[in-house]
């Protein structure tokens, strides 16, 4: 197992951005079996799942005229439009089936988007960068400092939280092929660009588990 100041978040492995869902990620599904594979390796494991109103104001049909993946102003900034997803209680906006060892195992679910005129991307922040979700008090008071990622979507969702992490003091490791992204325009390479800034290391799943091997095989 990893040590009591390890934890694992995993990143909204919800349907909607699975294959088949309202927002799906290409091949977004990929990432439940290793999700769990590392769930199993952690004593500490949270989920981050998004969680809008119907009517939420980065969805592309709250703007007429606008389509999905227009760009909008928005009192805290630049904001994507996108398709309506992840609506409260909807068949979407739950977690993938497959994922439910992790979900069984997991201590926090830490529900963000469900304020009506804001976005949130990050598992630490509101998409003004100030309205916290409570999350970095939760890691503090149970002593986590390094903290590992998977799930959706690489370039928005993961790496906005791997950032926001690092920001905040903690070390942060994006498990890279644990994740998948939307590449929407660059984006991908854009978000490797500033978390590598802030100082966030990508692993693999391999490298992850065979740092939790020696402890595992002493248990």
């Amino acid at each position: 197992m990893h040590t009591d100041t390890d934890a694992l978040i995993l990143i909204d492995i919800q349907n909607d951005f699975c294959p088949g869902g309202a927002l799906a990620v290409k091949d977004g599904d990929a990432v439940v079996e290793p999700a769990n594979d590392l769930a199993a390796h952690f004593n500490t494991v949270i989920l981050t799942q998004d969680w809008h109103p119907a009517g939420h104001l980065s969805f592309a049909s709250a703007h007429p005229g606008h389509r999905p993946y227009d760009m909008v102003q928005m009192p805290y900034g630049p904001q994507m439009l996108w398709p309506d997803h992840c609506v409260q209680g909807s068949a979407g906006a739950a977690f993938h089936p497959g994922l439910a060892p992790a979900v069984e195992k997991a201590q926090l679910v830490v529900r963000k988007g469900f304020r009506p005129h804001i976005d949130s991307y990050s598992a630490f922040f509101e998409n003004d960068k100030v309205t916290p979700t409570g999350l970095a008090g939760a890691l503090r008071e149970r002593g986590i400092h390094r903290i590992y990622l998977a799930g959706l979507a690489t370039d928005y969702c993961v790496a906005y939280s791997a950032t926001d992490a690092a920001r905040l003091g903690f070390e942060a490791l994006i498990v890279e092929d644990a994740c998948r992204a939307i590449d929407l325009h660059g984006s991908l390479t854009a978000a490797r660009r500033d978390w590598m800034a802030a100082g966030v290391r990508s692993v693999s799943v391999a490298d992850v588990l065979a740092l939790a091997a020696p402890l595992a095989s002493v248990a």
